[in-house]
C-alpha cells in the first residue's frame, strides 16, 4: 500500500486515526490508554503490510520472533559473555542469511547459469541468466532490508548494554512494523523510540506538524518526482546505444531530482504520519544537492542508513581508531556494502565501488584541495556531477547500459532520438521548481522562515499551501500518474 495511493489517503488513513482518536474515549489512564493504542497500531502496521500478501507478512513476523528472542536471551537468558556474543552471531547470520536468500539468490544463478552454460546467451554484467538450472525467480519482500537492519540493530544494541531488553512483545513487533517507517525508513534505532513507544505525549500542536509534512511530502512525491520520474523512464527505456547528448543529460538531470523528490518526499510523509500519532523520527535528509563534497553530501543523503552502517560496521571494524591505512579501508569497505545493500546488481556494487574510491580520495587529498579552494561554486559543480554520474548507475538495469549512458553524455549530437520528444512546459517548470526547491530556496529564506513562521500571515500561507498540495496531488492521482515508490524496490 502507497502512501500515495487513493485507498491509503481515503481508506486506511482516516479509519486509523478515527481509531487512534476514539481509544482516547476508553480512560483517563494515560498509561493503559497507550498500551491500547500500540495494539491498535500494531494491527494497522500489520494490515498496512499484509495489503502486499500474506507471504510478505509471514516472513516479516518471522523476522520479529527471532530479534526479539534473540535479544531477550542476550539481555537476560545468557550468563557469560561468550554466550551473549555466540547468540548475536545466530541472530546476526540468521538476519543476513534471509537477506542473502531473498536480494541476491537470484543474482547467484545468474552467475552460476553463465559459468555452467557460457554459450548459451546470457550475460553475467548484463544480469542475464540461461535458465539452465530452470528455477524460479524469489521475488523480494517489499521493504525487507529496512525493517531486518531496524531489527538486528536492537540486538545489536541490547549486547553492548546501549539499550534495555523489550520484554512486551507487542511492543517490540510495533517498533519494527510501525508502519509509516517500516517500506521505506527512516531506519529508526531502537533507543530514538523506546521511551515514545512506552509513554509517549499526544499534542495537537504535533499532529498540525505531521499533517503539514505529510502534505509537503505528497507534493513532492506526487506533483514533481512522478513527474521527472515519466521523462527518465522514457529516456531509459530507449535503449543501450540511444541514449546519448542531450537526451541522457535529461534523463540524467530528471532521474537526480526524481529520486531526490520520490525519497525525501516519503520520509516527510513517514515523519509525518509518525507525529500525527505521537512518534518523532530523526530527519533523514538535509538537503543533499548543496553539498560541496562527497563526503559532505553523505552527511546529508539518506541519513538514517549511513548512521547505521557508521554505528554498527564503520565503528566496530575500527573506524579511525587503527592509523590512517586502516581508516581508508573501512571507509572503502562500509561504501562497497552499502551498494551491495541496496539491491543484487553488479550496478550497485560498481555504485558502491565508485562512492568508496571518491571518499578515499577525499580522505587522502581531494578534501584538502576543495576546503582551500575559494571558489566554492566549482567544488558544489564537482558534487553535483559526480552524485549525477553516480545516479545514472544506480538507476541503469545493468553495467552495460550504464556504461552507454555515461559515453553518451560526452557525445554531443549523438543518438537517434531529439531531446525535444521529451521536452513539455510541465516537465520544464518542474525541472526549474525542483532544482530551486532541493536546496537554494531553503538556504536563502530558511533563516527568515524559522524567525517569522509562527506569524499569523505566514502560518495562514502555510496552510492554503498544504491545502493546494494536497488538492493538487489528490487530482494527479485521480489522473492515474506514474506512481510507485522507488525505494519500495530495497
Amino acid at each position: 500500500m502507497l502512501f500515495s495511493s487513493m485507498i491509503f489517503l481515503w481508506v486506511f488513513l482516516p479509519a486509523v486515526l478515527v481509531g487512534y482518536g476514539l481509544i482516547s474515549l476508553f480512560g483517563k489512564n494515560r498509561k493503559d490508554l497507550i498500551k491500547i493504542k500500540n495494539v491498535f497500531l500494531l494491527a494497522a502496521s500489520l494490515v498496512f503490510y499484509a495489503w502486499g500478501g500474506i507471504y510478505y507478512l509471514l516472513i516479516m513476523a518471522s523476522s520479529i520472533i527471532v530479534n526479539y528472542l534473540g535479544g531477550l536471551f542476550i539481555g537476560k537468558r545468557a550468563h557469560s559473555k561468550c554466550e551473549k556474543k555466540k547468540a548475536l552471531i545466530i541472530v546476526v547470520v540468521i538476519n543476513l542469511a534471509v537477506l542473502f536468500i531473498f536480494k541476491y539468490f537470484n543474482m547467484m544463478v545468474i552467475v552460476l547459469e553463465n559459468i555452467a552454460a557460457p554459450n548459451a546467451g546470457g550475460s553475467i554484467l548484463g544480469m542475464q541468466g540461461t535458465g539452465a538450472f530452470g528455477l524460479a525467480e524469489i521475488v523480494l519482500p517489499i521493504g525487507i532490508s529496512f525493517f531486518t537492519f531496524q531489527a538486528m540493530s536492537y540486538v545489536i544494541d541490547v549486547y553492548r548494554g546501549d539499550v534495555p531488553i523489550q520484554e512486551n512483545f507487542l511492543y517490540f513487533a510495533l517498533y519494527v512494523s510501525f508502519f509509516p517507517q517500516l517500506i521505506a525508513g527512516p531506519i529508526v534505532r531502537y533507543h530514538e523510540v523506546a521511551d515514545q513507544i512506552e509513554g509517549r505525549k499526544e499534542k495537537l500542536a504535533m499532529r498540525a506538524m505531521g499533517i503539514k509534512r505529510f502534505c509537503y511530502g505528497l507534493g513532492k512525491k506526487v506533483l514533481l518526482a512522478n513527474t521527472f520520474a515519466a521523462a527518465a523512464d522514457k529516456i531509459w527505456s530507449l535503449g543501450t546505444g540511444n541514449i546519448a547528448g542531450a537526451v541522457a543529460w535529461l534523463g540524467m538531470i530528471c532521474y537526480t531530482l526524481q529520486i531526490y523528490y520520490d525519497f525525501s518526499g516519503y520520509s516527510d510523509m513517514a515523519i509525518g504520519l509518525g507525529r500525527m500519532f505521537g512518534f518523532k523520527f530523526a530527519e533523514n535528509f538535509n538537503y543533499p544537492y548543496i553539498a560541496d563534497s562527497v563526503r559532505e553530501f553523505w552527511r546529508r543523503w539518506h541519513i538514517s542508513l549511513s548512521t547505521w552502517f557508521k554505528e554498527y560496521v564503520y565503528i566496530p571494524l575500527g573506524g579511525n581508531r587503527k592509523g590512517g591505512g586502516r581508516t581508508l579501508l573501512n571507509l572503502f569497505i562500509v561504501f562497497l556494502l552499502t551498494g551491495i545493500w541496496h539491491d543484487a546488481n553488479f550496478t550497485f556494487i560498481a555504485w558502491g565501488l565508485f562512492y568508496g574510491i571518491l571518499l578515499v580520495a577525499e580522505r587522502l587529498f581531494l578534501g584538502k584541495i576543495l576546503e582551500k579552494n575559494p571558489h566554492k561554486i566549482i567544488n558544489h559543480i564537482y558534487t553535483v556531477f559526480i552524485v549525477m554520474i553516480a545516479w545514472v548507475l544506480f538507476r541503469s538495469d545493468n553495467i552495460y547500459q550504464a556504461g552507454s549512458i555515461i559515453k553518451g553524455l560526452f557525445q554531443p549530437g549523438a543518438g537517434n532520438t531529439s531531446v525535444i520528444t521529451f521536452l513539455s512546459m510541465k516537465l520544464i517548470l518542474c525541472i526549474i521548481i525542483g532544482i530551486f526547491l532541493c536546496g537554494p530556496v531553503q538556504m536563502k529564506f530558511g533563516q527568515w522562515y524559522r524567525k517569522n513562521k509562527k506569524t499569523r500571515w505566514v502560518m495562514n500561507a502555510d496552510l492554503i499551501i498544504q491545502v493546494g498540495l494536497f488538492f493538487l496531488s489528490v487530482l494527479s492521482l485521480v489522473g492515474g500518474t506514474y506512481n510507485p515508490f522507488i525505494y519500495f524496490q530495497f
